[in-house]
């Protein structure tokens, strides 16, 4: 695909984000599976491959029995017969394992975890009929699936599960995490509360003013209501975000800022497809943050750009969180440099972080 081209559908893409996710039509096989990824594929990740790690193409179906596929993430040279720590990765809100996701599991692999990227249901590679619908409740029960699933392989101790959520898996594994007492150790990276800005808008830290109004939500919900008689109807669903309310300024600046890593070869995979209209109403009605305190003693950490225009999730849900909790900004970084710039992301801090609590 040429670069124009890819940018264009990037742009597509963004602008319907605000309501929408990305799924694909790809189908899988329902049995529980593991192989190397070199034997079944030539490499199809968005960054480059680390010699200090291996990966390995797996399947297992969570509690909805939808068969979830992921990518595990080993240690170069890894000893199965002794058993380690590991560590659950979410994608951002548009992503697929072979993007964002994948490459924080293979970077924390080669510094000695095991690791997972997975994609969520209805998304990629993973299963889910019909395709193309965002599920909060499903995203987040498919970090309790990757639990399930990393927790009966023998070279994993079990109980020293991890995760780092990414982008809208913040939101999705916190919800998780508040359920899920198996997850040991919270990672938040440039987090997304979905809800929210589902509600209220994106881009909100850069011009706060840009708060969708009371009408704007209602006529948004209006439409996505209509639009599930269409579909129904028909039999065909409708994708994306729909026109009833505009972009505005400060939207409009954090859709730029993803087009810059989802609309250009940096990030564009195929796999990564908007969702559909009709599931706007269950992010109007996700609020990830309302029993984040229940996660306590667990430990939480937040890591958020300095410049992102997404930072005000990480430090309200910071705020709510019980302690032990820290907020860790990273200086000069913007939402999306935290997806894929080595220079910018922690993974020192991630790494010591895990260490500290992953035994």
């Amino acid at each position: 695909m040429k670069k124009k081209s890819i940018i264009k559908r990037g742009l597509h893409l963004l602008t319907v984000m605000v309501l929408g996710v990305l799924v694909s039509t790809t189908t899988v096989s329902s049995a529980t599976t593991v192989s190397p990824a070199a034997d079944s594929q030539a490499w199809d990740k968005t960054f480059p491959q680390n010699n200090k790690a291996t990966v390995e193409k797996v399947s297992y179906k969570n509690r909805l029995g939808i068969n979830i596929v992921a990518d595990m993430y080993l240690p170069k040279n890894f000893n199965r017969a002794k058993k380690s720590p590991a560590i659950i990765v979410g994608p951002p809100f548009t992503g697929v394992k072979e993007q964002t996701a994948g490459l924080y599991a293979q970077e924390m692999a080669a510094r000695g975890f095991v690791t997972l990227a997975f994609d969520p249901s209805y998304t990629g590679e993973s299963g889910g009929q019909p395709r193309n619908i965002a599920s909060p409740d499903t995203f987040a029960e498919d970090f309790s699936a990757a639990v399930d699933f990393l927790g009966t392989r023998s070279f994993v101790d079990r109980n020293d599960i991890g995760v780092i959520g990414v982008c809208a898996s913040g939101g999705f594994a916190v919800s998780a995490a508040q359920i899920d007492p198996r997850l040991k150790a919270i990672a938040t990276v440039s987090m997304y509360d979905m809800g929210r800005a589902t509600r209220e808008g994106l881009g909100l830290a850069v011009t706060p003013n840009d708060v969708m109004t009371k009408e704007e939500q209602i006529k948004a919900l209006e439409e996505a209501a209509e639009q599930r008689w269409i579909d129904f109807e028909s039999g065909q669903i409708k994708y994306g975000g729909g026109t009833a309310v505009e972009l505005k300024p400060s939207a409009e600046a954090a859709v730029r800022e993803f087009s810059e890593y989802y609309g250009t070869p940096r990030g564009y995979h195929p796999r990564s497809l908007p969702y559909s209209l009709t599931s706007r109403g269950a992010l109007v009605n996700f609020y990830p943050f309302e029993h984040i305190d229940t996660i306590s003693p667990r430990p939480i950490l937040f890591i958020a750009g300095e410049n992102a225009h997404s930072r005000y999730y990480s430090e309200d849900a910071y705020k709510l969180a019980g302690e032990p909790k820290e907020l860790y900004i990273v200086p000069g970084a913007g939402h999306v440099d935290l997806y894929d710039r080595m220079e910018y992301i922690p993974f020192n801090k991630l790494e010591s972080f895990f260490k500290a609590n992953l035994k």
